[in-house]
């Protein structure tokens, strides 16, 4: 089974846990502008996922991965994100990126 763990850079970001494993990381770009970035991750089993506020005052919210959309296969998991990010004729894309940068800051080009 697979899952969708969402950051917003300056807004949220989401901390996997064990029972997850990073299988893809996407950048939703729109319009040239990093907006969120997206991990599929392998769930083989209950755990909780960390989503982090990063505005003030810092949260820190614990929840269980029963609340997440699970996909039995990874395709599943890839339509739903081309689904989401799929806005008619918008300047939209889905920018792959490797898993092990998927809490870096996001840098825009000027």
């Amino acid at each position: 089974m697979y899952v969708i763990l969402t950051t917003k850079p300056g807004q949220f970001r989401t901390e996997f846990g064990p029972e997850l494993t990073p299988v893809e990381a996407y950048d939703y770009v729109f319009y040239g502008r990093t907006r969120a970035r997206f991990l599929i991750a392998e769930i083989s089993g209950d755990t909780r996922v960390r989503i982090i506020d990063e505005t003030e005052p810092v949260t820190v919210n614990s929840v269980p991965s029963k609340f997440l959309e699970k996909f039995r296969e990874i395709e599943g998991a890839r339509r739903e994100l081309r689904h989401l990010c799929a806005f008619g004729d918008m300047d939209t894309t889905l920018v792959a990126r490797d898993v092990a940068d998927f809490h870096r800051p996001v840098t825009e080009a000027a």
